[in-house]
């Protein structure tokens, strides 16, 4: 079950929202994906926790993701507790990923910085041979630790540290996004409105990638902010 790279969110559709685009263009470059969801986003304003979670299996297929795991951690009330880490090392572990991309540090959403802190104490515990967790198989796993998390950048505009060129890749995205038709613009909807319910919001994940790609020269882009220096081994890879 191993891959290349681990998107995880704290909610369905974060990964969506914010790394997609990413994920599909390495998966173009033949990488291995898979997405893990923290919580169902069951304390959303609209849809339901089971919804989202059918929701987030349509979405996994129009990107081509073939491996999506939900943690079932609550909603809203998670916390950096033993267990939660544990949770997410053991997923760590299953994964083998070389690359975890995640929740923002800073958010106007309290999970999402909170989750960005969750995952990256667990990525750390994941390394460490006296932290024990167990595969679904009930056999002891082996350690470790990702090379690298980034962090995507969601409703707070952030200063980018790494932009991804996404321009081929934007229609796939907003596709992906639409899956989750009980969080975004609805106009038959008789749901109360939230934040990201509105037709504006839409047009927000399309400017707003259009501002971090013009950073680099491209049409669209998608941000990243980074907890340690990049090594790079070739300047001239660097835009």
């Amino acid at each position: 079950m191993k891959v290349d790279i681990l998107a995880i969110g704290v909610h369905p559709d974060d990964v969506e929202l914010s790394c997609s685009g990413t994920l599909l263009r390495q998966m173009n470059l033949g990488h291995s994906v898979a997405i893990v969801d923290l919580t169902q986003g069951e304390l959303g304003t609209r849809g339901s926790g089971q919804l989202r979670l059918q929701e987030a299996d349509t979405a996994a297929k129009i990107l081509g993701i073939h491996q999506r795991t939900n943690l079932g951690i609550p909603d809203g009330f998670f916390e950096l507790t033993e267990d939660h880490k544990r949770k997410v090392a053991q997923v760590i572990r299953t994964y083998q990923p070389d690359i975890v991309l995640a929740n923002a540090i800073d958010d106007r959403h309290p999970d999402h910085g909170r989750a960005a802190k969750l995952v990256y104490d667990a990525c750390f515990l994941a390394g460490l041979n006296k932290v024990e967790t167990y595969a679904p198989s009930g056999d002891l796993q082996k350690r470790w630790r990702p090379k690298a998390i980034y962090n995507y950048i969601q409703d707070k505009l952030l200063p980018a540290d790494l932009i991804v060129d996404i321009t081929p890749y934007l229609g796939k995205k907003m596709e992906s996004i639409l899956a989750f038709r009980s969080q975004f613009f609805d106009p038959e909807s008789t749901e109360d409105e939230s934040p990201i319910s509105g037709k504006d919001f839409l047009e927000f994940i399309k400017a707003r990638a259009r501002t971090y790609g013009r950073q680099i020269g491209v049409e669209f882009g998608e941000g990243y902010t980074v907890g340690r220096p990049v090594g790079v081994e070739n300047l001239l890879d660097l835009r």
